[in-house]
């Protein structure tokens, strides 16, 4: 992982500091700071390029992607071009969003095998899956059947080099007989193939404390969507430090949650407009997080 900290040679000095700051031992080690390109879905599809510009200036170094699809790819790039415009502003795609509806619901493997080839060619780490119709949630059983093809597109994934990871928003904690659909996501899921993105707005959101979930599943949640609630109304989102989550504790805890890579994501309500809101967020995680 690429820092910005300049190498402590002074090796006694670096241990004393970090035994009395307990997270700097996180921060010496995670300075990559992410997006998720949904947060701009209204300029990029018009400028791909001159909003990956804008990005890479605004200090972010690595991406999220979303929107692939095999008839318009990445917003008219083909996953080759992309990568090239993503490594001309020294960007990364750590993970991308697919769509793999078709696959969750009836097992067609299709669209798994065109998220993996685009994924692939992009560089990606982890290919993420992002959402469930609201159709194919509505019981246990449902939840069962989501987890199992989990597993299956685990595997395929795994076999090409890649990382499965699984996307949450409020919907998965809401209680199938006292049961939740992220308890039986989490439970039903192979740990060692299938990983979670943590939403962390979309945790509190809903009720629930990010930091007992990294305690009791430590170690899966390998991504995290970083996003404000808003002081006003806590239905919108902000900018990440104006809002009224304590990201401070949330990364004191990172290693325990697993999390290798985060992701800014701010979907309504910017404060300016959307290139000022992301900026804003990577200067604030910058300066107090990492």
């Amino acid at each position: 992982m690429i820092t910005r900290r300049n190498f402590i040679v002074t090796t006694g000095l670096a241990t004393t500091a970090v035994l009395a700051r307990p997270s700097l031992a996180f921060s010496m080690s995670k300075k990559e700071i992410g997006l998720q390109l949904y947060t701009l879905r209204d300029e990029l599809p018009k400028d791909v390029k001159g909003t990956l510009q804008k990005v890479a200036k605004a200090g972010y170094s690595t991406v999220e992607t979303y929107g692939f699809s095999t008839k318009d790819q990445f917003w008219g790039f083909a996953p080759k071009e992309l990568k090239k415009i993503l490594d001309d502003n020294g960007l990364k795609a750590v993970s991308g969003h697919y769509n793999l509806g078709s696959f969750l619901y009836d097992g067609n493997t299709a669209e798994v095998s065109a998220a993996i080839e685009a994924a692939k060619t992009v560089e990606s780490e982890f290919l993420t899956i992002s959402w469930v119709d609201e159709p194919f949630r509505r019981n246990i059983e449902d939840y069962k059947k989501i987890a199992e093809r989990l597993n299956q597109a685990a595997k395929m994934c795994k076999e090409a080099g890649l990382k499965l990871a699984y996307h949450n928003h409020d919907f998965e904690f809401e209680r199938h007989n006292g049961v939740t659909g992220f308890q039986i996501l989490l439970k039903e899921t192979d740990k060692d193939l299938v990983f979670f993105e943590l939403d962390l707005y979309w945790v509190i959101h809903s009720g629930n404390d990010p930091l007992k979930l990294f305690k009791e599943n430590q170690g899966r949640f390998k991504m995290w969507h970083v996003k404000d609630k808003d002081k006003k109304n806590n239905d919108l989102n902000t900018e990440v430090g104006s809002g009224t989550i304590d990201f401070k504790s949330l990364f004191a805890e990172a290693k325990q949650s697993g999390m290798v890579h985060f992701f800014v994501e701010q979907e309504n309500n910017f404060a300016i407009n959307s290139f000022e809101s992301v900026k804003s967020s990577c200067d604030f995680i910058s300066k107090n997080l990492i």
